[in-house]
């Protein structure tokens, strides 16, 4: 059987599914050519006119590219396997690039590339979502709002055509779909970093744990991703029902209320697939 590449991609267009994996060209079609790290081919180069942009760019057809950024601390800011792409660092720092080339007979890693970003882009963070997020240095956190902690939807919601539907019940007259509890909190901040943490409560024993990381936002895509092992909050017996709980869709966002969402895939059992949707307002 062939073996086909498959990559996470951090950083492309949401379609009507949340999950930004993509099937790559088959690597045993590829020429069958020997690569060292010293005989890469490829580019690193920040922009001319703003230095906070990076230019990723693989020159060499007959591999499969893939990037890896990350801060000075070592977390992971997103990943790419385009051949020409870019990368905004709107913070100061030393970054550093890492470039993978697949090939027909295994994979040879380049020499990581260090990118040093001089001063901060604020005006990356001017659409007022950042702010509702974030708010913005300070930080927010965000809990589960039990007016409708939870619902089911089409894949296309809330888009105004497509497979929109939606079942987002009020929990006063369906409080079986979740234990009333503290489940934990989401928390995210905009301080030199894209810092977030979850807290997250155990099913059975009511046990806490909290991870740190990193996250993306792309607003143009209605998108969140957490990196570093962070997964986002949720209540209930749910997570089973879901196999990605770091790349998920943004529902709706204001300064008071947070919809995230993520793929529930019961086709096999004939439920089909649909979306569930977690409901978080900030914590008081």
């Amino acid at each position: 059987m062939k073996r086909i590449l498959y990559i996470l991609i951090a950083a492309v267009t949401i379609s009507s599914v949340l999950f930004s994996c993509e099937a790559i060209e088959d690597r045993e079609s590829l020429p069958a050519v020997t690569l060292t790290p010293e005989t890469l081919k490829f580019s690193v180069t920040q922009d001319a006119t703003n230095k906070n942009v990076v230019k990723l760019k693989s020159d060499d057809p007959t591999v499969i590219p893939f990037w890896k950024y990350v801060d000075a601390a070592g977390n992971e800011l997103g990943h790419s396997n385009k051949s020409n792409d870019q990368v905004t660092l709107p913070f100061a720092g030393k970054y550093t690039i890492y470039f993978t080339a697949y090939t027909r007979g295994g994979s040879v890693e380049a020499t990581p590339v260090v990118v040093d970003i001089a001063e901060n882009d604020d005006t990356y963070f001017s659409n007022p979502k950042w702010e509702m997020l974030t708010n913005g240095v300070a930080g927010k956190k965000w809990v589960l709002d039990f007016t409708d902690p939870v619902g089911w939807a089409g894949l296309d919601y809330p888009a105004a055509s497509g497979d929109n539907w939606s079942w987002l019940p009020d929990y006063a007259s369906n409080s079986w779909v979740m234990a009333n509890k503290n489940w934990g909190e989401m928390y995210f901040d905009l301080n030199g970093n894209y810092n977030t943490s979850v807290t997250q409560t155990a099913i059975a024993n009511n046990n806490q744990t909290t991870k740190k990381g990193t996250y993306t936002f792309d607003i143009a895509n209605n998108k969140l991703v957490f990196n570093g092992g962070v997964e986002m909050l949720y209540g209930g017996d749910y997570y089973g029902d879901c196999s990605n709980w770091i790349s998920v869709k943004v529902v709706e966002l204001t300064a008071t209320s947070l919809r995230l969402a993520v793929i529930r895939d019961q086709s096999r059992t004939g439920e089909g697939v649909c979306l569930i949707v977690f409901h978080y307002k900030p914590k008081s």
